[in-house]
């Protein structure tokens, strides 16, 4: 099946400055994918690259069969069949909620505006809500108008840019799940940059995710989070430490609190020092447990205490207890490792 959207070893300039390298990219019809990424690392220059905003200086930019950038060209932004949601909502303080959705339309009478502003104002849950004026709508309520206004085209492609960022973190993440459930029941093919990793699992079908103008790794969220490709993804996303070891068979790694064995095999000679990557969850309360470690720090979080625990050693592990076993600082507790995922980097 041929890709919507093809990026092919693109690179974009800031002046004399790499902004994008040799990147590529293909999207799906009706995926919704993230870039992801710390600032600077060149996610919002490839999405206003796609838009028709960034000129390239190599590579090409294909959507729907047709080259819309390349060197010395570039189709205008109007003509390129996308959607764009800011961050800033960008809504025309001067006219109302249905004319702001409608104003991007062409060729349609007043009626079928009227009737697709209607239709979309109930898609996002704003029925009843085209007389009034940006300034009468909460946030929340404004970036649905964005996103209304992006859909009215009917567009091949919508683009959104850290959409969600000026809201606060509840209204975040309710809306950033009913934009995608809106998107996914229209069918729509989405590409959401942000440089929030909760946001991006919650939302991408998958993740690209971006170091100094390259994808680093390219997954769903489950494999970014349980194999991440290097250090840098395993230490961008989610939460963890590294312990050192040796390799003692292919899939088994001798650490200083006992011998840990995977779901893989490595490649490495035996002996070969390496560091275990060892998330919250591959460590499990057991009070039964001959192993003990010390609490040391602990984060409240609902239905789970994120504990800083000290091993016998002196290593530091976190770990994700149920809440209602709260114990306190420089209390002793008991518990096991359950790696399902050993991913091991060499030392």
């Amino acid at each position: 099946m041929s890709a919507l959207l093809k990026l092919e070893n693109i690179e974009c300039r800031y002046q004399e400055q790499v902004a994008v390298h040799d990147f590529s990219l293909r999207v799906q019809q009706g995926e919704l994918v993230c870039l992801l990424g710390p600032s600077g690392c060149g996610k919002t220059t490839v999405l206003r690259a796609v838009a028709g905003f960034e000129p390239l200086v190599q590579g090409e930019i294909i959507l729907n069969g047709h080259s819309i950038s390349r060197p010395g060209f570039s189709l205008p932004p109007e003509q390129r069949q996308m959607g764009m949601v800011f961050q800033e909502y960008a809504l025309f303080p001067h006219l109302n909620v249905t004319d702001n959705i409608c104003f991007g339309l062409r060729g349609l009478t007043r009626k079928a505006r009227g009737n697709m502003a209607r239709h979309l104002l109930e898609v996002v849950g704003l029925e009843g809500l085209g007389h009034r004026y940006p300034h009468e709508l909460s946030g929340g309520q404004q970036q649905r108008v964005a996103l209304a206004r992006a859909l009215a085209p009917q567009p091949a492609l919508i683009l959104l840019d850290e959409p969600f960022s000026n809201l606060d973190v509840d209204l975040r993440e309710r809306l950033s799940q009913e934009v995608r459930a809106i998107l996914k029941g229209q069918g729509s093919t989405a590409i959401l940059v942000t440089h929030d990793q909760h946001e991006a699992f919650a939302w991408g079908d998958l993740i690209g995710v971006m170091a100094e103008g390259k994808i680093v790794q390219w997954d769903t969220p489950y494999n970014l989070y349980h194999e991440p490709a290097n250090r840098f993804v395993a230490d961008f996303i989610g939460q963890g430490v590294l312990m050192r070891g040796t390799l003692l068979t292919p899939d088994t790694v001798q650490t200083e609190v006992g011998a840990i064995k995977g779901n893989r095999a490595y490649p490495w000679p035996q002996g070969t020092p390496v560091e275990v990557l060892l998330r919250p969850d591959d460590i499990v309360h057991d009070d039964a447990s001959a192993l003990r470690a010390e609490v040391l720090h602990k984060a409240f979080k609902g239905a789970e205490i994120m504990y800083t625990l000290r091993l016998p050693t002196g290593a530091k592990v976190l770990s994700l207890f149920p809440s209602h076993h709260d114990h306190a600082i420089g209390e002793q507790v008991g518990i096991r490792y359950d790696v399902d995922h050993m991913v091991a980097f060499r030392s």
